[in-house]
């Protein structure tokens, strides 16, 4: 963190406590008293009201004036704040994010310790690894250059692209890189647990017309097909949460119907067959024999 982060970093904490010790301010931004103790100078010098106050329990502090004039953000903004990064923590813990999440809680401060929200991710061995890459394409984002890699579709077949990287984006439990592949002159999408070898290129590029790369993503979607299943209890909360109550209507005494849209290849096959004996599908005729096929290569891997 740079001088001009710390004291802006400064500011808003004291906007949100009364007073501060420069031995907390030092050990939150790791750094010596006595570069506090520059930086209070600084802000004093920019008119910036902040006061001292001596003693045991003594700190700084900006005059309330200022505070009611020049506050942003309330304590539940903050909360509120703290609650996502501190999720998003769970899937990509950074020295950055740290840092930010230390500060939040310092303008917080220990009355909500806790929050009234948690949120739990994975936290999977292949994590690390997948963190690794992430910084790397972070990195080749922010400094427009190009990334080059192997990558390994479906079939196990290997290529090596060159892309020119837009946007990392978390998707159910798996991470993906939006952007230019220059092999295929088009835009892509890339799952990063199939890259290999990936690497920063000397290169840069000049960032391309988002609003082409939405309408390019958009012809790539997949077609779905409206089907219905029969559920049994055990799995309605799933449903609850991806397709909503509006879908699933009572069947019977022990099972529901649910009526939603899936794509009709093995994406979708997958998907279904995870629910085991909870789930069967009965329309239409083509998606259950299709189905039906694909159940049987797994048993046939079996027999």
């Amino acid at each position: 963190m740079n001088k001009i982060e710390r004291l802006i970093s400064i500011i808003m904490i004291l906007l949100q406590k009364n007073v501060v010790s420069a031995t907390e301010f030092a050990k939150l931004f790791n750094v010596s008293k006595r570069t506090i103790l520059r930086d209070m100078e600084t802000l004093g010098l920019s008119n910036i009201p902040i006061y001292a106050i001596n003693g045991v329990n003594g700190g700084y502090g900006i005059m309330d004036e200022y505070k009611i004039d020049k506050r942003l953000l309330s304590s539940k903004d903050l909360e509120n704040i703290l609650t996502a990064l501190g999720g998003l923590g769970k899937i990509l813990f950074s020295d950055e994010i740290e840092s930010t999440l230390k500060k939040i809680e310092s303008m917080i401060g220990s009355t909500i310790s806790g929050g009234t929200i948690q949120l739990s991710f994975y936290n999977w061995d292949g994590r690390p690894e997948i963190v690794q890459i992430l910084k790397t394409c972070q990195e080749a984002i922010e400094q427009g250059r190009l990334l080059t890699f192997d990558y390994i579709d479906q079939s196990g077949v290997k290529s090596q692209r060159r892309v020119e990287p837009y946007q990392l984006r978390f998707s159910e439990m798996s991470w993906y890189l939006k952007g230019f592949c220059l092999d295929r002159m088009e835009y892509r999408t890339f799952k990063l647990s199939r890259t290999d070898n990936l690497n920063i290129d000397i290169k840069t590029f000049v960032a391309r017309d988002y609003m082409t790369e939405q309408k390019t993503e958009q012809y790539y979607q997949p077609k779905l097909i409206t089907i219905k299943v029969l559920i049994s209890h055990r799995i309605k909360d799933q449903f609850i949460e991806r397709y909503g109550h509006k879908r699933i209507e009572a069947y019977n005494s022990e099972l529901l119907i649910a009526e939603i849209d899936m794509p009709q290849n093995h994406f979708g096959f997958r998907f279904l067959a995870g629910f085991g004996t909870d789930l069967e599908i009965i329309e239409p005729k083509a998606y259950v024999e299709e189905f039906r096929e694909f159940l049987n290569a797994m048993l046939n891997k079996y027999s």
